[in-house]
């Protein structure tokens, strides 16, 4: 069982999305708006990460860049843009209903943005 208030359950789980967002695209079918998906729920599960671990409340949000300026308001200051963030924060809901699906560049793009946050949590947190 996992413990919602252990940051590095939040970080377990933001792998478990990152390898599926890279899984995702391989193959001869790729699936690019789960991959999206999957990018944003990897990058959201960090940032509430070190959140858990500021002890610091945050709202029940898939809104990055929100989750971002909390983690300032607590101490811990990112580069990561609004622009970008705001990016990623449209694939947690946009990626779940029929509409304009994302472009294999736009997944490439979702993994990389996730993956700068993940590589930021990982060394803020001392982690490989």
């Amino acid at each position: 069982m996992s413990d919602p208030t252990e940051p590095l359950d939040w970080i377990k789980y933001a792998e478990e999305d990152w390898m599926s967002a890279k899984i995702l695209l391989r193959g001869r079918k790729p699936s690019r708006t789960n991959s999206c998906f999957h990018a944003q729920q990897c990058a959201e599960k960090y940032l509430k990460a070190i959140l858990i671990s500021q002890k610091a409340y945050f709202p029940k949000t898939h809104d990055l860049s929100t989750l971002n300026m909390l983690c300032g308001e607590n101490g811990v200051f990112t580069s990561f843009s609004t622009d970008t963030l705001t990016t990623l924060t449209d694939y947690a809901v946009n990626t779940r209903y029929p509409g304009e699906a994302p472009t294999m560049e736009d997944a490439k793009d979702a993994i990389e943005i996730a993956g700068s946050i993940r590589k930021f949590v990982r060394t803020w947190f001392g982690l490989k």
